[in-house]
């Protein structure tokens, strides 16, 4: 029968039409942007200042689910969650797999701390500290970083015996996390064709955190202290991408230096941090026997809202995540935007224990809200020429009632102090015999 005999080519047309439409990237304000993923990766943010979104997600069923169980090792998950993101063309399956290796050379932890009835809701807690800098960061990093220095790597290749040889230099601004993991993510590749410069806010990063960056050697890492507040140089850092980045003004052909910026408003990074939530609901399912669409409830201490986006982009594409709760500290754009619909930036940083995540505007909403309209970039654009150039003194955006009610549907948040921080790291202590950090504690509070 001539239908049967088609049936595997038919399956084989189907699987390469699904990387066709995944494969190109837009921004989250004008559709009509679509770049492959080594230029969106490569630019940081969109031409038009947005920021970039996969065109289409993937649809995850309970049958990949089902496979990706299956898998004992972060990097061979990383492998098959990026496959479905990044073309072969770009990244060949032999590539992206040494890639997903050497970036995720142990795995992550998955601890139930609270002995209850299989029965019963059970409270686990991610270990995503195992990487070289102690921090979730360098789950982003590393393979972002590896991806930046296999694409510099494959242009002087195709540009060999060229009198100029592009690099690239990353631009980072950092309260604590990201600094850190990136340089090391840049050590780790050793690649002369890719340097860094590191900002940070002086006096407001832990000391521990400020000497693993300043302790570093090496003709390819830059660190640079500024005054103000921990986002200050989001800004200055978008302009100088607007010039020189790979979407910006500058375009001559034989540009010898690419600036791109790492922070989590580059795509590269919550592609790579959906990995650890995919890994997490898994574990999470085995530990419990519970089947594989059974919801599962996750907090996440909260800064610029990349994780949370990560998060919130695996819900959409049908993992089953319940409820995605964001903590956060006084620092509280992200708990006042759930709970009142103000998108108001805060005139004054205020200094906690939890530094990591003293963001007053989490660029990351921008992502949020694009999925939240189900990808309505003129909306999108709209509300953020609204809060980015209104006239007012203070940046600030009021989302309608309507949109508003969506947003607390799918997310809750919280709001933790200083000392309620210090009591849970007490509590969590004294009951479990865990030390956890300020931020995990502000998640646990949460």
């Amino acid at each position: 029968r001539v239908h049967d005999n088609l049936q595997p080519l038919l399956v084989l047309i189907f699987f390469l039409l699904e990387y066709i439409i995944i494969m190109r990237y837009t921004s989250t304000r004008d559709s009509s942007i679509s770049c492959s993923f080594e230029e969106a990766l490569c630019s940081g943010y969109a031409p038009d200042g947005g920021l970039f979104v996969p065109e289409q997600l993937p649809t995850i069923g309970i049958r990949i689910l089902q496979e990706w169980s299956l898998l004992t090792r972060v990097s061979d998950l990383a492998f098959n969650v990026l496959r479905h993101f990044i073309a072969p063309q770009e990244i060949s399956d032999e590539e992206l797999k040494c890639i997903c290796q050497e970036s995720y050379p142990i795995d992550v932890p998955v601890r139930n701390i609270v002995s209850k009835n299989k029965e019963t809701s059970s409270f686990f807690l991610v270990e995503l500290f195992h990487g070289p800098t102690f921090c979730f960061k360098d789950l982003g990093l590393r393979p972002v970083v590896a991806m930046l220095s296999h694409f510099a790597k494959k242009k002087k290749k195709e540009n060999e015996g060229a009198q100029k040889q592009q690099s690239i230099h990353l631009l980072v601004a950092t309260t604590g996390d990201t600094g850190p993991a990136a340089v090391h993510a840049v050590q780790m590749v050793n690649d002369p064709s890719i340097s860094i410069v590191v900002h940070y806010p002086q006096g407001q990063i832990s000391a521990f955190q400020r000497k693993q960056l300043t302790t570093v050697i090496s003709p390819q890492v830059q660190i640079v202290t500024f005054q103000g507040g921990g986002d200050d140089m989001d800004k200055p850092i978008q302009n100088i991408l607007k010039t020189n980045g790979l979407q910006g003004d500058s375009k001559e052909k034989d540009q010898q230096i690419l600036v791109c910026g790492v922070n989590s408003y580059n795509i590269g990074r919550p592609l790579m941090q959906m990995i650890h939530y995919i890994w997490t609901y898994l574990r999470v399912i085995e530990q419990m026997n519970l089947p594989l669409d059974s919801p599962l409830d996750i907090i996440v201490p909260t800064g610029a809202m990349g994780n949370l986006a990560s998060g919130y982009m695996v819900k959409q594409m049908g993992i089953p995540i319940n409820t995605l709760t964001a903590s956060v500290n006084i620092n509280d754009i992200t708990h006042r935007t759930v709970q009142t619909g103000k998108f108001y930036k805060s005139p004054v940083m205020k200094r906690t224990l939890s530094e990591a995540i003293n963001i007053q505007y989490p660029y990351n909403f921008e992502r949020i809200l694009y999925y939240l309209t189900n990808g309505n970039n003129i909306l999108v654009k709209e509300w953020m020429s609204t809060y980015h150039y209104s006239d007012q003194e203070q940046q600030k955006l009021d989302i309608p009632s309507e949109w508003l009610s969506k947003l607390q549907s799918d997310f809750q948040t919280s709001r933790v102090t200083d000392e309620e921080l210090c009591e849970t790291i007490r509590i969590i202590k004294a009951v479990h015999d865990i030390v956890i950090d300020p931020h995990t504690a502000v998640a646990v509070k949460g």
